[in-house]
């Protein structure tokens, strides 16, 4: 379809609207960030804390802020945690990479644990949509980096479903 001049902007700075999840905003306190405001603190995915996700050109920056309740008995980040993380920035940086609308259940996740991850140091998943099919599987790759310097490295398929309908009274 056709866009407006104002459409055309948002797309020419990496803040399309389309490749945002669905109810994402703007970061209040993070310009150019986007984040889910409405997940529960006390709900599984609460337990990573505050996600940020923005798109940078064909590929999606991710990013946890590790805390001390991310930590292993050893003093680095849990692998629990990181898996965690991972999981959703499949889903997160995966729309930002370009990845279609829908509702979408993790098939695989597979990580490579590179170095340990370290208290207090923002961590980014750095997300590549590799292919998605007609039939709803979504391919991404990626690493997770701290200062710059890789962690893990990722991949992990997608599938699109279709929320069934609610039963009938």
């Amino acid at each position: 379809g056709l866009f407006t001049m104002a459409q055309c902007a948002v797309t020419a700075i990496g803040r399309d609207p389309a490749r945002l999840p669905s109810s994402a905003v703007p970061h209040p306190d993070h310009d150019g960030w986007h984040h889910w405001p409405d997940v529960p603190a006390d709900s599984f995915a609460g337990q990573t804390g505050v996600i940020l996700f923005k798109a940078e050109g064909d590929v999606a920056r991710v990013r946890m802020f590790p805390t001390a309740r991310h930590l292993n008995m050893g003093g680095s980040i849990h692998g629990g945690a990181v898996m965690s993380f991972i999981d959703m920035a499949l889903f997160a940086g995966g729309r930002c990479a370009g990845m279609g609308a829908g509702h979408y259940v993790t098939l695989d996740c597979a990580a490579h644990f590179i170095a340990r991850g370290q208290l207090n140091v923002p961590m980014d998943a750095i997300v590549r949509l590799v292919g998605q099919t007609k039939g709803g599987h979504v391919f991404l790759s990626g690493h997770c980096e701290q200062d710059g310097r890789p962690t893990h490295s990722f991949t992990g398929t997608l599938k699109r479903i279709r929320t069934p309908e609610p039963a009938a009274a």
